[in-house]
């Protein structure tokens, strides 16, 4: 039954009123499905008020059913995950340096996150970019 409620919300497409509400308790870190979520008439400021919005993202906090839906508790899959070795890259000009670094932290494409250098034992703050890499400083 809920499926077809959902399937009619996302049919139609959000009212003047909707809000976007998890349909069962959705786990921090789980990619949202489109049976995840559902709409309800009723308007609650700062939520979500359309499924594509959501489909596909990440939760970042667990997700109660009935409740609303806010932009900041869903994200981008992640990409790089804690304690993962990745690449990291600083690009000025014509200078490239590339190193490794261990990920302090967890994110998505796009995400700042705290890399552990493992060549000078510093930690830097880099950003996501979508092939996995955190590129810091001067990188585009």
């Amino acid at each position: 039954m809920r499926g077809l409620v959902l399937m009619a919300a996302l049919a139609a497409g959000p009212a003047a009123a909707d809000t976007l509400v998890a349909l069962r308790a959705i786990r921090a870190q789980s990619l949202i499905g489109p049976q995840d979520v559902g709409l309800v008439a009723t308007e609650v400021p700062g939520a979500l008020t359309d499924p594509a919005q959501a489909l596909g993202q990440e939760a970042r906090v667990t997700l109660y059913p009935g409740r609303p839906i806010r932009p900041e508790d869903i994200g981008p899959p992640a990409t790089v995950e804690r304690n993962q070795i990745v690449t990291l890259g600083y690009q000025s000009g014509g200078l490239t340096i590339l190193t490794e670094g261990r990920a302090l932290g967890r994110g998505g494409t796009g995400d700042v996150i705290t890399v552990l250098n493992l060549g000078s034992r510093n930690t830097v703050e880099g950003r996501i970019a979508p092939d996995g890499r955190v590129l810091v400083g001067g990188a585009p």
